[in-house]
């Protein structure tokens, strides 16, 4: 009875650290983590660091939500929103005081249906072809904003949009560089945490459960020893 409950303690501590571990994947801003990597391969490359902008990180989250449901099946994106929309649309719905907006000199957008580390999205998915790899290289490029979400049917959705703005003057925040909190997914440079979806929810109530009876099993067992 109790080598029983001893081994069904095993399984549910193994259960709750493998959910732990799978959570743990999204913790932190994946979206701020590309940015250096975008930057060391840059550094390699012999060009400039680009800034972080937390607008135009915004802003890009906002063209992946966009773009939600057209992932194909080599982990590109077919999605062209209007010029307008980041007038319209991204800039108003971050906070984006309109007089700083900038010009895009550049965007980069991929997809996968599992979630991977930035290191391994930056050359697997996003930087894959000449073309890409182009837009890497400009040297018009200053400034770097990336928004990063779990989506359609659980698909992940990478873009990163670049600029040529000044520092700290171009796609800035209101409320002092706060913005408006964003209710899926991650962005680069942002005051806020990552935003809860689905999928995480679960897996903290999955966590929750396992504990709950990881705890029940122990209160048996030293019952049973008693």
């Amino acid at each position: 009875m109790k080598n029983g409950i001893s081994f069904l303690k095993s399984i549910l501590l193994f259960l709750s650290l493998s959910s732990e571990l799978a959570s743990s994947k999204l913790h932190g801003n994946p979206a701020h983590e590309m940015v250096g990597v975008l930057n060391q391969n840059r550094t390699a490359l012999k060009l400039g660091k680009l800034n972080e902008s937390p607008g135009l990180g915004c802003m890009a989250l906002q063209y992946v939500e966009l773009c939600e449901g057209n992932c194909n099946v080599n982990n590109t994106l077919s999605c062209d929103p209007p010029e307008d929309d980041f007038t319209q649309v991204f800039a108003p719905n971050c906070g984006v005081e309109l007089p700083t907006l900038g010009t895009i000199t550049g965007h980069i957008l991929g997809c996968s249906s599992k979630y991977a580390a930035p290191e391994v999205a930056f050359s697997d998915i996003l930087f894959r072809d000449n073309k890409a790899l182009s837009v890497l290289r400009n040297r018009s490029h200053t400034e770097v904003g990336v928004g990063m979400a779990r989506l359609h049917k659980g698909t992940f959705f990478w873009c990163l949009l670049f600029s040529d703005g000044v520092t700290n003057s171009s796609f800035a925040l209101e409320d002092n560089g706060r913005g408006i909190k964003q209710r899926k997914g991650c962005y680069s440079g942002s005051a806020f945490p990552c935003s809860s979806n689905a999928y995480m929810m679960c897996m903290r109530l999955l966590n929750s459960f396992l504990g709950l009876l990881f705890s029940s099993f122990c209160l048996f067992e030293k019952h049973l020893k008693s």
